[in-house]
């Protein structure tokens, strides 16, 4: 046990509880003024069901050690036998339970981020019944393979270092997935952010408690963990540059939801990457992230006509493949023993892994998105009625407004 690593976690973790309440914020200023509690519920309720969930079995079922290559087992459920005593199989500085609820805090926020995509017109109870599921079936099994002992990713050596595949493909994927199924908002084409204001504090958030998700995933402080805060820093900087660049180029007007959504695609974008590539390439992972990431919001939604609200996909799935897909590029172990070397360092092989992974991720994801989301729908409808979608989700679901006078 280090005092010094378990502070630190502390830390990390409570940075990282954050990104949540962030998210709330940063989606409700996105949508219609009717919509916004109802959107914020989207993020406070994993924070309590996907909670409890992880407790019981969902954190077993990720990391325990005596599952297979694609789940883990019940060994740990009930958080039987995970203690203030470390973890060597994890972590051999920090408490297991510390460990736990580190993990945790990625489980709660890669749900909320999912509500990006069916903002507006989810049926709340059967966005409750899905979170629950979906914790389970999907992010339980994903989690083990790339971050689990004896998870087929890892085994395979894919790298992840903070939750590319984990957290932002797999909730990419699950929005885009929802809302294909859910259907185009009747009002698309008056649809507009209600308060921008709300989603700059929500993004500042988002990125102060972003530091605590990729710095604190190096379980300790080293050489490290400092590259992962200096190259967060800096990919976040250069997403916002390559967003508004490309922005200028194309609308002759940079916008601030563009500068807030360039660093969201830059944070994204070097996540999996964050603690295997020097500072220079984060550079260039962040401006391309910031790049790749206004096109799938600006073009491919467009061109494929899928109404992915606030852009879940458009962001985390574009820029956490893109992230992926860069690991295997720039990677090198002079930065990370404990790596590998990409393409750009030598070796084809990490391309390979990380392509594998990417794929494997999308597929079941999908699948099970898929499944879930349709066998919800046999007992309750998935989407909201007219009525309701008109009149707005705050009032028709629940029984409250955010603003009492008419000045949005």
């Amino acid at each position: 046990m280090e005092m010094g690593d378990a502070v630190f976690m502390f830390i990390a973790t409570m940075l990282v509880w954050l990104m949540t309440p962030g998210i709330a914020l940063f989606y409700g200023g996105m949508v219609k003024s009717k919509n916004v509690l109802s959107t914020a519920m989207h993020s406070y309720m994993p924070m309590a069901i996907v909670s409890i969930l992880w407790v019981l079995v969902g954190y077993s079922l990720s990391f325990s050690t005596g599952g297979n290559a694609f789940i883990g087992n019940l060994d740990w459920a009930g958080l039987k036998g995970v203690t203030f005593e470390p973890n060597g199989d994890y972590s051999a500085t920090i408490p297991h339970n510390m460990f736990m609820l580190f993990q945790m805090t990625f489980a709660v926020l890669t749900v909320a981020i999912i509500s990006g995509g069916f903002a507006e017109r989810m049926r709340f109870s059967a966005f409750i019944a899905f979170i629950i599921i979906w914790s389970l079936l999907a992010y339980a099994p994903v989690a083990h393979w790339v971050w689990g002992v004896g998870g087929w990713l890892r085994e395979l050596g894919a790298l992840d270092f903070a939750g590319g595949n984990v957290v932002h493909i797999s909730s990419g994927v699950t929005g885009l997935v929802l809302a294909i199924l859910l259907g185009k908002r009747k009002d698309l084409e008056s649809s507009s952010p209600h308060n921008l204001p709300l989603t700059f504090l929500g993004a500042t958030l988002i990125w102060f408690g972003w530091y605590g998700f990729n710095v604190g995933s190096a379980l300790t402080i080293n050489d490290v963990a400092m590259t992962v805060f200096v190259n967060t820093a800096i990919a976040a900087a250069a997403g916002i540059l390559g967003w508004l660049l490309i922005e200028y180029y194309v609308n002759k007007k940079p916008t601030m939801l563009g500068g807030l959504s360039g660093a969201i695609a830059g944070l994204v974008a070097i996540t999996p990457a964050c603690g295997f590539v020097t500072s220079a390439s984060s550079i260039i992972i962040g401006l391309v992230g910031g790049i790749v990431c206004f096109w799938g919001v600006t073009y491919l939604k467009k061109k494929l006509g899928y109404d992915d609200a606030l852009d879940a996909f458009g962001l985390h799935g574009i820029g956490g493949t893109w992230g992926g897909i860069a690991t295997g590029l720039f990677a090198t172990t002079s930065v990370n023993s404990g790596g590998a070397n990409g393409l750009f360092y030598g070796d084809f092989g990490l391309l390979w892994k990380q392509v594998v992974a990417i794929v494997a991720t999308f597929i079941f994801v999908a699948v099970i998105t898929y499944i879930i989301a349709r066998v919800i729908n046999v007992f309750v409808p998935i989407r909201v009625d007219e009525e309701q979608e008109s009149l707005g989700l705050d009032l028709t679901l629940h029984g409250e407004k955010a603003y009492h006078e008419t000045n949005f």
